[in-house]
């Protein structure tokens, strides 16, 4: 697969819609929904996913990052395409990949991957629920007109593509917006304002979070949340919601009303999972997963994890890609004053140096394997404690398979 490719962002629609072309365009008559947005994307991706799966669509998915295996980034009603027909996606695709104009460069990694994803997904599927990759204007996933554009929040992350404020980077999500889509969104301030504005260019209908749509949540700890929607035509009450956090209400009710303009009911909300999203594995000590990567995910894990701690101290695994916001992370992270703290790193050569990370906190511990960095983090934490597992989904992918495990045996 990565041979076939480049590595790195070259960010443009022309490359993915040539390949496209010259597969078909199987992509071109599925409804969905692509979903933009700084963080929540995922979240809102599993939920609808779980809502039109419950309703007997079958639906593919493109999970990104992937935690463990590269398969996690094509799903079928939740499963990962087999290392078989992984293959064989890719041996049909190839020779789609030759002859592609020289003045449109050669594809990147990420494109050929789109391409085989909806290749696949297209021949399989009746719905799609696709994460945009970064931004959305210029993303390979915005050859999708899916019909319904959703755009759960903006905030500062990857600045050195998307633009240095929030109006620049809300410019580039609102870009998904297709002539005549329903528009979904959560945004608000200078955000909201400019996906309105290019919602009205494009004749696009927008439900907004807080205004056409109103939301109640109520707190339910280890439980997750309960939340009461109402919309345009449309009033729910005493929806569950099983993933962690309060930011999830959010993310469900922007997923609830997503299916209400695909026309179903949020029958299946209740079953969705998520992994490595605010992710509960074991007792003795509880163990907690989170991907978030920017300080907008931080600050809700301050919020939070404190809650779901309930006085028991903390300790935390962290590491970050070194393109992050570290500083602000950090910062974040002091706000859950945390009992300890391992910095490591994935196997990556983004990956932020566990020592300089330490530099940065003025303290803590500095592991350069992450499953050792687990594994220590298991010691200081102790059987009565709550060890976090932070920074990044490329850590949490690292040590998961290790903490489940470890879990098991105790």
């Amino acid at each position: 697969m990565t041979g076939l490719g480049r590595f790195g962002v070259k960010l443009g629609l022309e490359r993915t819609r040539a390949i496209l072309q010259r597969a078909g365009n199987p992509e071109a008559s599925l409804r969905g929904a692509l979903i933009a947005g700084t963080n929540g994307k995922g979240s809102t991706a599993a939920m609808l996913a779980a809502i039109l799966r419950r309703h007997g669509h079958r639906v593919g998915t493109m999970p990104s990052p992937h935690l463990v295996s590269y398969r996690e980034r094509i799903q079928v009603d939740g499963v990962p395409i087999s290392e078989a027909e992984f293959a064989a996606a890719v041996e049909w695709l190839q020779p789609r990949l030759e002859g592609i104009s020289p003045e449109l460069g050669a594809p990147t990694e990420f494109e050929i991957l789109t391409t085989v994803a909806l290749t696949y997904l297209a021949r399989r599927c009746d719905r799609l629920v696709i994460e945009v990759g970064m931004g959305g204007r210029l993303d390979a996933t915005n050859v999708l007109d899916l019909g319904v554009s959703v755009i759960t929040n903006v905030a500062l992350d990857h600045q050195q593509y998307l633009g240095d404020s929030v109006e620049k980077i809300a410019a580039e999500k609102a870009g998904i917006i297709k002539p005549g889509d329903a528009v979904v969104t959560g945004a608000e301030g200078a955000a909201l304002t400019v996906v309105e504005s290019a919602a009205s260019n494009a004749g696009a209908e927008v439900w907004r979070l807080g205004r056409e749509l109103r939301l109640t949540s109520r707190w339910r700890g280890w439980e997750g949340s309960e939340i009461d929607l109402s919309g345009p035509g449309f009033e729910y009450h005493g929806l569950k919601v099983p993933l962690l956090g309060t930011h999830q209400a959010a993310n469900a009710a922007l997923a609830v009303a997503a299916a209400n303009r695909l026309g179903e009911v949020p029958d299946g909300l209740d079953a969705v999972r998520w992994p490595g999203r605010l992710e509960p594995i074991g007792r003795r000590p509880t163990v907690l997963l989170d991907g978030g990567h920017n300080p907008a995910a931080l600050a809700a894990l301050a919020e939070d994890v404190p809650r779901l701690a309930e006085g028991r101290p903390v300790t935390v695994v962290f590491g970050m890609m070194a393109d992050k916001d570290i500083p602000a992370s950090l910062a974040e992270l002091r706000r859950l004053a945390p009992a300890g703290v391992i910095f490591t790193a994935a196997d990556s050569p983004r990956a932020a140096k566990p020592l300089e990370l330490a530099a940065l906190w003025a303290g803590g511990e500095a592991v350069e394997n992450a499953i050792l960095a687990a594994r220590r983090g298991l010691e200081l934490t102790g059987p009565d404690g709550l060890l976090l597992v932070c920074g990044s989904l490329y850590l949490v992918g690292a040590v998961r398979d290790f903490l489940i495990e470890d879990a098991a045996r105790r």
